[in-house]
């Protein structure tokens, strides 16, 4: 007997769920999510919004609303389609245009550029997924929620896979100096606290009409699936956060108030103005010689006590080879490099480098590679020497932190195939130092840090920290720090400001001033306020106005203590605790949540 199917009216009946009373079918609609539209424009507006308070635009009151618009998605019981795909899709706008200086430098940081913000874009939902599990699973507000996982993953940020400190929400209130100050207790970490824990108070208050307008809500559902705030309690930390804001511009103004810096010693700082493919030139080394040794004697006619090059504009490198191993030996474990030609070289430079500091009669801290070979390895750094006016090498620093897919690949020694995932060849990259370093001259003494180092809020302390001198020998920590940096790679761009922003934190943190020379700019002088007293301006030469420049100032030192120096992330470490916890409410929420009252919803 024939089969006879079923009309397709039939058939597409057959599919749908039988709802039999009006119960099911509000509860039906109740669990059908929400478009994914609104996320979308949410998570856009929370990227626009924020790129939009750094540099170039650089508008810091922004930041205080950036993260409400994230927030919303908070407040909603029920997840919209692909919400944390479209959350993540946000991060990636805001990671792919804040960081687009990185592909100004050469073809290959196209992969460097697009492999960071990749990564980066998902703090964004992993911020959301851990605050939602805060609200809903513990019943925390979300004036506390938020700013607590915000902070927590910032610290995360800036350890992971040897951290990116970059763009701390905290960062966008440099203008605010008052505000800043309280970064010598918490960190910068702590501005980025009080920004996201006035943004959870503002999305607390958002009314349920706001949520709707974005398509938020599942189809046929009014407000009742929002998480609401009882009355009474919102307003107790609407008025904790003005006293916190309060409290925390009180501090500034104690901290900066009756504060003289002492004048230190006379420094002046040499800006070149080379490009990276300038400086990887080998037929363009004299000319940046030339050139910064031109600067350097206009420098010294402002009689400084010391004069910074900045990193690695000294082009031939410093070689260290051990005395009790021939030559021939060596070029023989290294076949592929020119050992005889390095030692030849290496005369010349130590007398280069000797007569430069006699004829300019100040202690010179120049920026220069290092290769040091021996029998069993070949290695590269990025290092910093310290020579005086007689012609003695009296300090030599390595530096420590290396720039992800910049300097190194994360995880390649350990999984050497991940090279072949990227566009570096063989010999990429650098060998990381051993250990900080403090140079002394004239009885000061200071620390180098070299490039994006004045970046890392916990190796700055550590660096600050490791050269302190016990006060029983008559010292206590370095007087200031000297940053040597070369930016030219990123020419012309925002990230020239916001690195510089970023360092007067350290500045803050520590109470320790510095100094940077920096190739292309900035170059400035920092105090332990974060205040930048003088940088860089155009020199005028006898053609047009360049991008040369010479700084000279006296550092202006700081005798203040800090909580931050002593005690270290504390407070950001405490949010990161309470991030883990969180996240194992996510994943074992039955038992941590076994009990307790779901939130209110209207």
């Amino acid at each position: 007997m024939p089969v006879v199917a079923p009309a397709p009216e039939k058939r597409a009946a057959s599919r749908l769920p039988r709802m039999t009373t009006p119960q099911e079918i509000i509860t039906s609609a109740r669990n059908a999510p929400a478009k994914t539209a609104g996320a979308l424009v949410l998570s856009g507006l929370t990227a626009v919004l924020m790129w939009a308070s750094f540099p170039p635009v650089d508008f810091g009151p922004l930041a205080w609303v950036c993260l409400i618009p994230l927030l919303m998605l908070v407040r909603i019981e029920r997840p919209v389609k692909w919400m944390y795909a479209a959350v993540y899709g946000g991060g990636l706008l805001f990671w792919m245009s804040s960081l687009q200086w990185m592909r100004l430098g050469d073809p290959a940081m196209y992969f460097a550029w697009l492999a960071l913000a990749v990564y980066l874009a998902a703090y964004f939902p992993v911020f959301l997924g851990l605050t939602r599990v805060a609200v809903w699973r513990l019943n925390l507000p979300l004036t506390l929620a938020a700013p607590v996982i915000w902070t927590g993953l910032e610290l995360l940020r800036g350890h992971l896979l040897t951290g990116f400190s970059w763009y701390y929400l905290g960062h966008t209130q440099h203008q605010w100096t008052s505000l800043i100050q309280i970064s010598d207790l918490v960190g910068a970490y702590g501005v980025s606290f009080l920004i996201a824990l006035h943004a959870g108070c503002a999305a607390e208050m958002l009314p349920g009409w706001a949520f709707a307008r974005f398509g938020l809500l599942p189809p046929a559902v009014t407000s009742s699936t929002l998480r609401v705030f009882k009355e009474p309690g919102q307003i107790a930390r609407v008025a904790g956060c003005l006293t916190l804001l309060v409290a925390t511009l009180v501090y500034g103004q104690i901290r900066r108030s009756g504060i003289e810096f002492k004048a230190g010693p006379r420094v002046a700082l040499i800006q070149g103005n080379f490009t990276s493919a300038v400086k990887h030139d080998p037929e363009e080394w004299p000319k940046i010689q030339k050139r910064h040794e031109w600067l350097t004697g206009q420098a010294v006619k402002e009689q400084p006590d010391l004069i910074v090059w900045p990193e690695t504009m000294f082009r031939w490198p410093w070689v260290d080879m051990p005395r009790d191993v021939p030559a021939e030996e060596l070029q023989t474990l290294h076949p592929d490099k020119p050992v005889a030609q390095f030692q030849q070289a290496q005369s010349s430079v130590q007398k280069k480098l000797s007569n430069m500091a006699q004829m300019a009669g100040a202690g010179m801290v120049i920026g220069l590679e290092r290769i040091n070979i021996d029998r069993d390895s070949f290695r590269i750094y990025n290092s910093a020497v310290l020579v005086r006016p007689d012609g003695i090498l009296a300090g030599q620093y390595d530096k420590l932190h290396r720039v992800m897919f910049g300097e190194y690949i994360p995880l390649v020694d350990s999984m050497p195939w991940l090279r072949k995932l990227t566009p570096f060849g063989e010999g990429f990259g650098i060998s990381a130092g051993q250990a900080c370093a403090a140079f002394e001259y004239e009885g000061y003494r200071f620390a180098p840090i070299i490039c994006f180092e004045d970046t890392v809020p916990h190796l700055v302390r550590g660096i600050v920290n490791s050269t302190t001198v016990p006060a029983a020998q008559g010292t206590g920590r370095v007087d200031f720090l000297v940053n040597m940096t070369n930016d030219g790679w990123f020419h012309g761009s925002s990230e020239l400001d916001q690195h510089l922003i970023t360092a007067r934190f350290r500045c803050v943190e520590c109470r320790t001033p510095m100094v940077r020379a920096v190739n292309t700019g900035i170059s400035a002088f920092i105090d332990g306020d974060g205040v930048v007293r003088k940088q860089a301006e155009g020199l005028k030469t006898h053609g047009p106005k360049l991008d040369d420049a010479i700084v000279v100032d006296h550092v202006p030192l700081d005798s203040r203590q800090s909580l931050y120096l002593r005690a270290g992330d504390w407070f950001a470490g405490l949010c990161l605790a309470c991030c883990g916890f969180v996240s194992l409410t996510g994943i074992f929420g039955r038992f941590f949540s076994a009990g307790s009252q779901r939130p209110e919803r209207t």
